[in-house]
């Protein structure tokens, strides 16, 4: 990883297609959609969704898409919105070499600088799960779940 080189790009129709082919480890699969069907929400959720290319030098090593004031649970409370990460892909031979950790800190950053004070993210827990990766990063457990998913947050205080 050449950290001067890293940084997010929108999806555009120049990267679309190598985004599109960001492919987690077969055995991470069942943890995290697919990078189309993200980009498809996207699409659907319009100005709520921020997805953007994980990018080192010219090569896409992963993707991330970011929420942005969002309802969380509009039955239980319609004033509690939140912001945070939606999805995180980075390539299965990428993995272990600091992508992941970048693009969260490039997620809170973005959401640091729309003056928002703490990143949420969900993920599917058992075997094969990000909980230790998200809590090495400082997320904490919210003692919530979200259509099965374990909630964390990360004060960005």
């Amino acid at each position: 990883m050449n950290s001067t080189s890293l940084r997010l790009e929108p999806v555009t129709a120049e990267n679309f297609d190598a985004v599109c082919a960001v492919r987690v480890h077969p055995r991470q699969e069942h943890l995290v959609s697919p990078v189309v069907k993200s980009l498809a929400e996207a699409y659907v959720h319009g100005a709520a969704a921020w997805p953007r290319a994980v990018v080192d030098g010219e090569e896409v090593v992963g993707f991330v898409m970011a929420f942005f004031d969002v309802v969380w649970n509009p039955a239980v409370d319609p004033s509690d919105v939140r912001s945070g990460l939606w999805r995180l892909n980075v390539a299965a031979g990428r993995q272990g070499k600091g992508y992941g950790r970048f693009a969260v800190q490039a997620v809170s950053e973005e959401l640091r600088r729309r003056g928002v004070g703490r990143l949420h993210v969900t993920w599917e827990p058992g075997e094969g799960t990000p909980e230790p990766f998200y809590l090495g990063l400082g997320f904490r457990l919210t003692g919530e779940t979200s259509g099965g998913q374990t909630v964390g947050v990360l004060d960005l205080g």
